[in-house]
């Protein structure tokens, strides 16, 4: 007699810790470029505080274990580690997926040849404008754009993919059409046109670094149509800018739920970004196991799921979409990161986030940034 019952599936639980599915290992705050939107803490590490090549490699097996499967070197730029090479090594032999994260600027023909030979799977490289005078100027590096270009044409050689990632921004949107045609040119099979997120440098250079309303209601057009017409050759990945945005996007797939991030100096974080929420701490890999941090560490436990939501989060047909938005977002902008991501229309303070934005791209916009420095 055949069994025709269906098989009994887990129930769906908000407040649990799937397996996460990525780690971004910051290997180094150590750049040569000063991008005014860098992803990084205004406070840098030293390079006296990195963690070494055995304790990344201990890590990447952890990760392994815990049920990870991509994992993305990035840093500051990873190639100012001359361990580079090793800390690959130790990333295949874990079993992941690896992606390189790089300006490009530092990276040697002789070491990309020999991550290659052990085993690299994806580069993905950054540009920050279309032409070397608006690159370099924006990367705060002259001869970086150069330097990418010849990046470019190492990886295409090599056969390995391409992603392109372009932070846009007002001092660049203009251009957006050339950037998708740049990421044509070297050979990208995917483009990541990424709306700054203003956090850390950005937060600080938003009155340079803002859109116009204008710009991003043009950008959304020039994406969609591209996104159409290289549809067989090249993937477009838009991410539009929350001060403009009628809902929030979720936070890294949802707090605590697909992806975490380890610091050059082995703190472990939910999010990029994270560091901004001062009322949380973060446990460190040097201190505890990876799998204890990501299940039940104070600073992933605090969001994850919809248990912590307010009014109208907790109520809303989307907390299961966006799960609450951006809690750096809201600490920033309440200074409490347990309430309503202002980029949301719903949120109390969301017309004031829109104000705000629509002024610093406006007329209260400025031109000069304030680089990253170490």
């Amino acid at each position: 007699m055949n069994d025709q019952s269906p098989i009994a599936r887990p129930e769906f639980d908000p407040q649990a810790a799937p397996a996460p599915m990525a780690m971004l290992a910051e290997l180094t705050h150590r750049c040569p470029l000063k991008c005014p939107y860098c992803s990084n803490p205004l406070d840098l590490a030293r390079r006296s505080e990195e963690l070494t090549t055995e304790e990344w490699v201990r890590v990447f097996h952890e990760a392994a274990r815990m049920g990870v499967l991509q994992l993305h070197l990035s840093g500051g730029e990873p190639a100012a580690r001359r361990d580079l090479p090793d800390i690959l090594t130790g990333a295949v032999e874990a079993g992941l997926y690896s992606n390189l994260i790089t300006s490009g600027v530092g990276l040697t023909e002789k070491t990309y040849a020999e991550l290659v030979a052990r085993g690299l799977d994806h580069v993905q490289l950054s540009i920050q404008g279309t032409d070397a005078e608006t690159a370099d100027r924006i990367g705060g590096y002259r001869g970086g754009f150069d330097a990418k270009l010849r990046v470019a044409e190492w990886i295409g050689a090599s056969g390995v993919p391409l992603t392109v990632n372009a932070v846009m921004h007002r001092q660049n949107l203009d251009r957006l059409e050339q950037t998708i045609e740049l990421a044509v040119r070297l050979g990208a099979r995917r483009l990541e046109i990424a709306h700054t997120q203003y956090h850390g440098w950005a937060y600080r250079n938003r009155a340079a670094l803002m859109p116009t309303a204008a710009q991003v209601k043009r950008a959304g057009e020039i994406a969609r149509e591209a996104a159409v017409r290289l549809k067989n050759v090249l993937v477009i990945d838009y991410v539009t800018p929350d001060h403009l945005a009628t809902y929030p996007k979720p936070c890294m797939g949802g707090w605590g739920r697909v992806g975490l991030n380890v610091t050059p100096t082995g703190k472990v974080l939910p999010c990029h970004a994270a560091e901004t929420i001062t009322a949380l701490s973060f446990d460190n890999v040097r201190d505890r196991p990876l799998a204890e941090i990501w299940e039940r560490g104070e600073a992933f436990t605090a969001y994850r799921g919809v248990d912590w939501m307010p009014d109208p989060c907790k109520s809303c047909d989307r907390r299961f979409k966006d799960w609450g938005g951006c809690r750096c977002q809201a600490f920033a902008w309440n200074g409490d990161a347990a309430t309503v991501d202002p980029a949301c229309s719903k949120a109390p303070n969301h017309a004031q986030m829109r104000e705000a934005a629509l002024a610093e791209g406006g007329e209260a916009h400025q031109d000069a940034f304030d680089y990253r420095v170490m």
